[in-house]
Parts: C-alpha cells; structure tokens; sequence
C-alpha cells in the first residue's frame, strides 16, 4: 500500500525536524577540543559522539512513532519487523570525523513495507543536506538533479578508501576507470553520495557498504535521478557495494568496470 501525501509529507518533516537536531548535537561536539575514540570487534572506530547521537535520535523517534522500528549501527535492531523501520548511522565517516574533517555526515532513513523509503544526509559542519524519496531530492531546501555530464573525461569520480576496492572488487579494472575519468577523488563515505545527489560530483563508488551505510543512500540518489547498481549492475541491497550516477555515466563506468 503506498502512503498518501499527506503522511508522506509528515514523514519528510520528521525527518527534516530528526536531522535539524542531531546536526546541532553533532557540531558541538565537532567543536569540541577532545575525543573520545573506542575500537570496535571489526577493527572500526566509534565515539561518544556516535553513541550519543543514536541513542537521541531513537529517542526522539519512540516519542514521536512508538509504534516504529529503529536498527542502529550502534545500538542494534528494535522491532525490525515493523511497517516502518528507521534505519541510523549517527556519523557516517567516524574516522573523518575523529580529525574533524567534514567529509562525514549525519545519515538515516527510512523502510516501509521492508522497502527503502526515505533518506537524509547531512552534513552538520558545512550545512550541507539532501533528503528524498521517490517523488524526488531536495539539497538545502530546493529540489535538485543529478549532474547531466556524459563523457567519463569531464567526471568527478568519488570513493571513500581505495583499500577496501583492491581487497573487495576488480583492483585493475578500478585503475582503468580511473584512467578514464577527468578527475579523482577520496572525498567519501555518505558526503560523496551527498555530492553525487546534489549535482556536485558525478560518481560514487563504494566497494562495500553495511546496511547502515546503504539503506539510506538508495532514496537520495534515486529521487535525484541517478541510477544505481552494485558494481556488476545489479541489486546494490544484495551485493552490499554500489555505483551511483547519471545514466549515461553509470553506464560507462560499468562498462569499464565488468570489461
């Protein structure tokens, strides 16, 4: 059953009022001098900021739908099986984050029905924000479009660590693309699906992504018009890596990937 406007639109507004004040949490705690940083089971950072930021934002979102689930990267499933799920990574790009380097974000979302619903990201320091679901993206406020280029020559290419491609997915063929590709840039995480979303960069390509990191992506990306895929062109959920970019790009970029 889909939503009507009307509670489409509440949730939209939920989501904006949900990301207005992590955001706020989240630059005071970029503006503060120390951090405290904990090593996880998989070898990945968290900090009080993360912890902190998740355990407010399922707060908020009990006390507003206490009839809805939340899975966290931090803090685990809640009700997973409910009609609506929200799906939170308080600060996507924690190692960023740790050097105060504002290429992490503020990322959620929400799945409906078990499908992929509505995403936000946002980054707090540069006030930066996309959120979309299939009726289409805004960035800061206005709707916005994925970027119109069509030849790889002119592209900004974006990934998050080159490490994971060579450990993940094709080392060689990533080199080809790059070869191909006009400029190339770390500039990842969720700020480069952010990029992508709002016109600024024209690919993203992450060789691996949990649930967390992908879920919210999938709404922003595809109300802005960009195709995305996994990295051999099918269902980025079950492959957990995707590609995100206009179409013409997209198509290129697998190509050169899969050759």
């Amino acid at each position: 059953m889909s939503l009507s406007e009307k509670h489409r639109s509440e949730l939209w507004s939920f989501a904006n009022q949900l990301a207005d004040r992590a955001s706020k949490l989240l630059r005071s705690y970029h503006d503060s001098p120390s951090t405290e940083v904990e090593i996880k089971a998989d070898g990945s950072p968290v900090t009080f900021a993360d912890k902190q930021c998740e355990l407010l934002l399922r707060r908020w979102i009990k006390e507003r739908y206490p009839e809805h689930g939340i899975i966290g990267e931090e803090f685990g499933t809640d009700r997973g099986d409910a009609e609506f799920v929200w799906i939170l990574d308080p600060i996507d790009g924690t190692k960023s984050f740790i050097r105060r380097v504002p290429l992490y974000g503020l990322l959620f979302g929400l799945i409906y029905q078990g499908n992929p619903h509505l995403g936000v990201i946002d980054q707090p320091v540069t006030r930066q924000r996309v959120i979309g679901d299939a009726s289409g993206t805004c960035y800061n406020g206005q709707p916005v479009r994925v970027s119109t280029k069509r030849d790889l020559q002119d592209a900004l290419l974006l990934t998050t660590d080159v490490k994971n491609i060579a450990k993940y997915q094709n080392a060689a063929a990533w080199e080809r693309l790059v070869a191909r590709t006009g400029i190339f840039r770390t500039w990842g995480d969720c700020y480069g699906h952010l990029m992508v979303a709002a016109g600024l960069g024209d690919i993203m390509a992450d060789p691996v992504l949990c649930p967390w990191d992908l879920i919210p992506l999938l709404p922003v990306l595809r109300g802005a018009g960009a195709t995305v895929s996994d990295w051999k062109g099918g269902d980025p959920l079950a492959s957990g890596n995707i590609i995100a970019a206009n179409p013409w790009l997209h198509e290129q970029t697998l190509a050169i990937l899969n050759a």
